[in-house]
């Protein structure tokens, strides 16, 4: 059963009560994340949630490990470009336990220099780590192209800059800003009373108040001319991402994009792995995926490629783009891809865990609490002609944006971008 509960200083409190569960995943949500920075702190909110875990008003970092990981249940954190999380998953009689620690540690953190120095050292070396493997630093290049000197398009991890130059108070600052009462949703799944847990929030933060002040800066909303970027570094094969502009995370077509990525690229049924890996031999791996914020959005295929056929590749990936634009999708296509939407989504949801990643992302994001007929109702509302109407809309040639990484030389990349249409 499905209850949500707003406490008097705006706490909200989503529960999701799945039988025979032995299990309660819970997470505390904050509706912050890198689109709020700028580039002097950029990196801010991810380096809180690194702080976080380096001790509490109440626990050491050894007893926020031990008291969770020692009962068999294991615990975590991510930070998004508009949320942050806290979550852990735990045998059902250990739930209270492990909610005093998640609030402690995201509450009421310690934030000491000492550990601000060392966990400094750690996010330095994510950020060359990122940038040491193309796969992902190819995504970074490609969020640079779609939102250009804009929050978005930087990374999440920071800069080196940004996180060599941070202070204690700059982190103690932003937690005092942002990790407020009605900035907040605590989620939680499986096996569990709802008034149980109320009170227990209602203890331990109830008392609490504040305000979330500020507010991000807005995402451009559309695209005249496409763009690339081409990374030239020593690696076995290419990696290539596109990415188009997209739709905003409480669009009326969202199904119908996500149900367009799972025809272009969500699986080996998908239209680009039968003809750019099965049919030609073009990659070893093609896929795509959408990503949603409060106003703007992504559709994103990646793709790793031979590197001799880096060429041929992307113009074939860029024939079936504009093929199901201009033809739009068969019956049985859309039919196995509402199936393969919702049996993913349903099947995730018989874990406590990705039920609460579910359940209180849509809180959080959307202020919205959805069941899964909810999903299910407008999955199978989609038409053919949706998705053809979204895919002419997407996937203009003017919104391309392309990015590479791999060992270029100047006749391939001038060959490309006579593809990518910047020549």
């Amino acid at each position: 059963m499905r209850r949500l509960t707003t406490l008097d200083n705006k706490i909200r409190i989503v529960t999701q009560t799945l039988k025979d569960r032995d299990s309660t995943a819970v997470g505390i949500w904050f509706g912050v994340g890198g689109r709020y920075e700028n580039s002097r702190h950029k990196g801010l909110a991810h380096f809180m949630e690194h702080m976080a875990f380096k001790g509490s008003q109440h626990y050491s970092c050894d007893e926020i490990k031990q008291l969770i990981e020692g009962v068999g249940g294991n615990l975590n954190a991510f930070t998004g470009e508009e949320e942050t999380c806290y979550y852990a998953k735990v045998p059902r009689q250990h739930l209270h336990q492990t909610f005093d620690i998640l609030a402690d540690i995201s509450f009421f953190p310690k934030i000491a220099k000492s550990d601000l120095e060392k966990e400094r050292t750690v996010i330095l070396e994510e950020i060359k780590m990122y940038h040491d493997l193309p796969q992902y630093y190819v995504v970074e290049l490609l969020e640079e192209l779609l939102w250009p000197h804009h929050p978005l398009g930087e990374s999440l991890a920071g800069t080196r800059q940004a996180v060599s130059a941070m202070k204690t108070k700059d982190l103690k600052n932003f937690q005092q800003r942002f990790y407020v009462p009605d900035n907040v949703v605590i989620a939680a799944c499986g096996a569990m009373d709802h008034e149980d847990l109320i009170k227990t929030v209602a203890q331990k933060l109830g008392r609490l108040k504040g305000c979330k002040q500020d507010q991000y800066v807005a995402a451009r909303r559309g695209q005249h001319n496409p763009s690339a970027k081409f990374f030239t570094k020593t690696t076995e094969q290419m990696h290539l991402a596109l990415g188009f502009l997209a739709y905003e995370i409480n669009h009326k077509d969202y199904y119908v994009l996500a149900l367009l990525s799972v025809i272009l690229g969500g699986n080996m049924s998908s239209r680009l792995f039968n003809e750019v890996r099965e049919q030609r031999g073009l990659a070893y791996s093609i896929g795509s995926s959408v990503k949603s914020l409060d106003d703007t959005g992504m559709l994103m295929i990646r793709a790793g490629v031979d590197n001799h056929k880096i060429v041929d590749a992307l113009e074939l990936i860029l024939k079936v783009l504009r093929k199901i634009s201009r033809e739009g999708a068969g019956q049985d296509e859309l039919k196995r891809a509402k199936e393969y939407f919702l049996g993913q989504f349903l099947l995730g949801l018989e874990d406590t865990m990705e039920h609460m990643i579910w359940l209180g992302g849509v809180l959080i994001s959307r202020d919205q609490t959805k069941t899964s007929q909810d999903v299910i109702f407008k999955i199978n509302a989609v038409s053919l002609g949706d998705i053809k109407r979204v895919a002419e809309e997407i996937l203009a040639p003017s919104g391309l944006n392309v990015s590479l990484i791999g060992p270029l030389d100047k006749y391939r990349e001038r060959a490309l971008a006579k593809i990518v249409g910047i020549v």
